[in-house]
């Protein structure tokens, strides 16, 4: 390495790293020099010649780069789509289970791979192919744990039940990208630190745009300088500028520069490990977009199912991103960032008709700085038994991206060196993956004396590496795009035919079936046009009817015709033989017709502890395209039998929905036709004159109100409240109000406000609540939280709920309140 930190290309030909975390990563991708782990060197050694590279990189994104495959009991289809793959992605093949062996793909235990790997004690693991869908699907490597045999857990847990959230090992000090303290250094003891190592010889340069006090810089300078660097004013000078937005002249000029750009939070990251680390590794270590990312400004997201530093992580994103943070779901949200589909959030989020993500859509967005599409498979995707907060902050900004968005062009008067180091990054994106899972990843040439990486070409290459080496050179452009097809249904032991299929290769089983369709074009041809050929035409041996029947009846008349006893005798039989010969093939079901129709029953009593008949009554109506969803879910009309209060009576009200007559239904089923919904508009005088409100027109409000009738209405409910508080949430939440649980140890909810510091009078805050001797020991708490804040308190009845659903009007009564009430 040369006194400049840049590398000697006529010397180098390889370097051993481990990791691609150090300054002159960007330059070996340039040059083409491959970056290997040490066992690399082990396995050349021991096959005696140069290995393979790709199994070798230290590369993070080449996730499979440590695994060594056998395959079992898989169909041979998915088992080459399954080992191309994963060879694509830094794995190896292995025919046979050897104490290299790490991971066996299997459908059950019974295959000898797997008796060989138990009967041995081998430190492999034996996992279902599901776990390499998955993987391929999200394009990152996550835990076999709840793939492996012989107990599978995606196979015997359900979708509710609970997975612990993992720690976050890529978030270490890139939580924010506005630090608020210098953190303490991990190599601090009881003495004296030691020096600073990863500033020496480097000149940095603070932008004034980090807003940073006097004595904050005295500090930062001090370590810079006792660590060998130095602090300039200069942006042609310096080898880092700190900056935190990617605007400003002298933001533009250090990155066409070829500078390294990192904010305050990767500098201080550096000074705690005091280890160099690239600004584009983590994505709230590279300066952030003033204005955000075009079109996440009208965005209003909220995250679930994410904890500790993965969720401050988020919510810093989703603000340097340019959108809204909450942190309790409204309907007003637009987006749900969800690591499981599994959570209140999650149910409301169907509900709402809000989009729900992972992790993974707003990390690519961010580093591809634009809104990526949600129809991309992976951002959606969602394993059975993972938490993908274990794969969050493994996304690398995309420089190239950066340099089209932010700092297009060249910049005028640059030097020797940072033409060079612009024209070296270039080169390096040039050279590496230009997109899929492996984006960014270069592999690097195998180097040897005959070559010349700045004039032979990419043919003279591979003709070169294949003399030396005995195996072909690496492209530097993948031969085929993968692609991963949808999950299928779990498989159990012994199912070959239920594997799920992963992604296509250019071994995968795609390819071999065009090639097999290519070479049988011609006869498919030929026999369909012989097929239309009738045999009347006197060439139709081979046309519309089989030959082998032809054959066999002309055999049976003949013996039927020279031995009449045997024909009598065996008359039966034939004739059962020609009878099973001409039935007609089975006809195929035909599929289900179109659903147009989705409907929520309640208060339906057909079906009352008769299984069987609600069964066959369910497969009548999808039958006539009516289908019986769940609620919770999009629906045209609601069925009763009349008014009712119930759940889901009242959140399908507030949704709009048309609400039925239980005769409609009874109809349909009877008659086996849909009759006019119109004609069956559910109609009870009776209780409309008991509640005091006419059906229709609640459904007209309910449709302008659009779920918002509630909108920012604070509503507490008591833990111990009759019929306990999940079924209220749901219709308070429908409508959106703001929903909480208020018990003996519930804090203080409500921010202190005073009288003067509100524009408006105080709103009124509700606690639904009963006459029980404890809930009333909350009455007190409540009343005096809701005045500090200075809000109107009022205890009321569930009933005060249900009435203002029920009539989508938001009104008060005294009557309601708990006093008055009971």
């Amino acid at each position: 390495m040369k006194r400049d930190g840049s590398l000697p290309l006529a010397q180098v030909t390889h370097i051993i790293s481990n990791t691609i975390d150090f300054p002159q990563y960007t330059d070996t991708t340039a040059m083409m020099i491959p970056v290997v782990k040490t066992k690399w060197i082990m396995v050349s050694v021991a096959k005696g010649r140069q290995a393979q590279l790709r199994p070798f990189t230290p590369d993070p994104r080449m996730i499979f780069s440590d695994v060594i495959l056998s395959c079992a009991d898989i169909p041979s289809s998915d088992k080459e789509t399954i080992i191309g793959a994963t060879m694509a992605m830094g794995g190896m093949d292995s025919d046979n289970v050897t104490k290299l062996t790490t991971h066996i793909c299997a459908l059950s235990m019974d295959h000898p791979k797997c008796k060989l790997a138990v009967e041995k004690g081998l430190k492999c693991k034996i996992v279902l192919p599901h776990w390499f869908d998955d993987c391929f699907k999200l394009g990152k490597r996550i835990d076999e744990s709840p793939y492996l045999l012989p107990n599978p857990e995606i196979l015997r847990a359900g979708p509710k039940d609970g997975v612990k959230v993992p720690s976050s090992q890529h978030l270490e000090g890139a939580t924010s990208a506005q630090p608020e303290y210098l953190p303490a250094r991990t190599d601090d003891i009881a003495s004296a630190p030691p020096k600073l190592a990863v500033f020496r010889d480097k000149k940095v340069l603070l932008s004034a745009d980090l807003s940073i006090r006097s004595r904050l810089r005295d500090i930062i300078l001090d370590l810079i300088t006792s660590g060998g660097g130095a602090m300039t004013d200069d942006v042609d000078e310096c080898d880092w500028f700190i900056c935190q937005y990617r605007d400003g002249e002298q933001y533009v000029r250090a990155a066409q520069a070829g500078k390294t750009v990192g904010n305050l939070s990767w500098l201080y990251h550096l000074i705690t490990r005091n280890e160099w680390t690239s600004p584009l590794r983590r994505l709230l270590h590279y300066p952030i977009p003033r204005d955000g990312i075009p079109g996440f400004q009208d965005k209003v997201i909220t995250v679930s199912n994410y904890g500790g530093e993965a969720r401050i992580y988020l919510e810093n994103l989703i603000i340097a991103a340019g959108a809204t943070f909450t942190k309790t779901m409204k309907n007003d949200n637009t987006h749900l960032i969800t690591a499981r589909d599994n959570s209140e959030k999650c149910e409301a989020a169907r509900d709402w008709n809000i989009d729900m993500v992972n992790h993974l859509w707003i990390e690519e967005s961010y580093a591809k700085c634009e809104m990526q599409s949600l129809t991309v498979a992976k951002y959606t995707h969602f394993p059975p038994r993972t938490n993908l907060s274990e794969v969050i902050g493994q996304t690398f900004l995309d420089e190239a991206k950066l340099r089209a968005m932010y700092y297009p062009g060249e910049a005028d008067n640059l030097g020797a060196t940072s033409k060079r180091k612009r024209k070296i990054l270039e080169m390096a994106d040039e050279n590496s993956f230009s997109e899929g899972p492996a984006q960014g990843v270069a592999i690097g040439r195998q180097a040897h004396k005959e070559f010349d990486v700045m004039k032979d070409s990419d043919a003279e290459y591979a003709q070169k590496t294949t003399e030396a080496f005995g195996v072909p050179a690496p492209k530097e452009r993948r031969a085929a795009e993968f692609a991963t097809p949808a999950r299928k249904r779990h498989v159990r032991a012994g199912k070959e035919n239920e594997t799920p299929s992963t992604v296509s290769s250019s071994r995968s089983a795609k390819d071999v079936a065009m090639n097999r369709l290519s070479v049988l074009a011609p006869d498919i041809a030929l026999y369909e046009k012989e097929k239309k050929r009738g045999a009347k035409d006197g060439h139709g041996l081979w046309g519309g009817k089989r030959a082998a029947d032809f054959i066999d009846r002309e055999n049976l008349n003949r013996r039927s015709l020279s031995s009449p006893s045997v024909a009598g005798k065996d008359n039966d039989d034939d004739d059962d033989e020609i009878a099973a010969e001409r039935r007609p093939a089975k006809k195929h079901k035909p599929t289900l017709p179109e659903i147009t129709m989705r409907v929520v029953l309640t208060g339906f009593k057909r079906w009352v502890d008769d299984k069987h008949r609600e069964d066959a009554d369910r497969k009548k109506l999808r039958d006539l395209g009516i289908a019986v969803v769940p609620d919770g879910q999009s629906c045209d009309y609601l069925v009763a039998p009349h008014m009712v209060r119930t759940v889901k009576f009242l959140r399908n009200l507030s949704k709009g929905a048309t609400i039925l007559s239980s005769s409609w239904i009874e109809e349909c089923l009877d008659t086996k036709s849909i009759p006019d919904p119109q004609d069956y508009v559910l109609k009870d005088t009776e209780n409309e004159k008991r509640f005091g409100f006419k059906l229709a027109a609640s459904v007209r409000k309910a449709r302008e109100n659009k779920g918002k009738l509630l909108r920012n209405v604070p509503i507490y409910c008591t833990a111990s409240i009759k019929n306990g508080p999940l079924g209220y949430q749901a219709i308070a939440e429908a409508n959106g109000a703001i929903f909480k649980v208020y018990n003996a140890r519930s804090g203080t909810t409500i921010r202190p406000t005073r009288p003067g510091e509100d524009e408006s009078g105080p709103d009124p805050v509700y606690l639904l609540s009963t006459t029980n001797p404890e809930e009333k020991k909350l009455w007190v708490r409540f009343e005096d939280m809701a005045r500090k804040g200075n809000m109107e308190p009022r205890v009321v009845a569930s009933d005060w709920l249900l009435d203002v659903v029920m009539k989508q009007e938001l009104s008060f009564d005294e009557k309601y309140l708990v006093s008055n009430f009971f």
